[in-house]
């Protein structure tokens, strides 16, 4: 797969998408391939809030969120391409298919989210991705999400 490098960092995506700090899940994006698909990356820290009670004595940090990477990752390919959701759109979660986590995220790792598009029909995407740590899968499905106006 050729890469297409990009370096949009975090004060841009919040232009992009709703989602603020505790809950965004996105620092960068380094690839884009309008329409097609996006790599974005999440420097997970050991002071996320979220770590002082999942859990105290070893930190992991909830597969649910690595999920929510790979959605806000998917709504930010939305936005970026060029059939993308109109201006004033947000894209709402509406499903989650097929989702494996395969190991856990910790303090220190880096998650390289890689989101493909697959299909749209009218305001529905679905998309299908990966999340990898040093190379290793951690996590994978395929997201669905619907437009809707602001």
């Amino acid at each position: 797969m050729e890469e297409n490098a990009v370096n949009i960092g975090v004060e841009e995506i919040k232009k992009l998408i709703p989602h603020r700090y505790p809950f965004l899940m996105v620092d960068r994006v380094i690839d884009f391939v309008d329409n097609e698909r996006i790599v974005t990356l999440k420097s997970v820290s050991c002071n996320e809030g979220y770590f002082e009670g999942h859990f105290p004595e070893r930190p992991v940090m909830p597969g649910v969120l690595v999920l929510e990477a790979m959605a806000q990752s998917a709504a930010i390919l939305s936005r970026l391409s060029s059939n993308g959701a109109p201006e004033g759109c947000y894209l709402y979660l509406v499903g989650a298919d097929s989702v494996k986590w395969k190991k856990m995220v910790v303090p220190g790792d880096v998650l390289r989210i890689e989101m493909n598009y697959k299909q749209r029909r009218g305001p529905l995407w679905i998309l299908e991705g990966r999340v990898l740590v040093d190379g290793k899968i951690v996590a994978m499905g395929k997201v669905s999400a619907m437009e809707s106006p602001q």
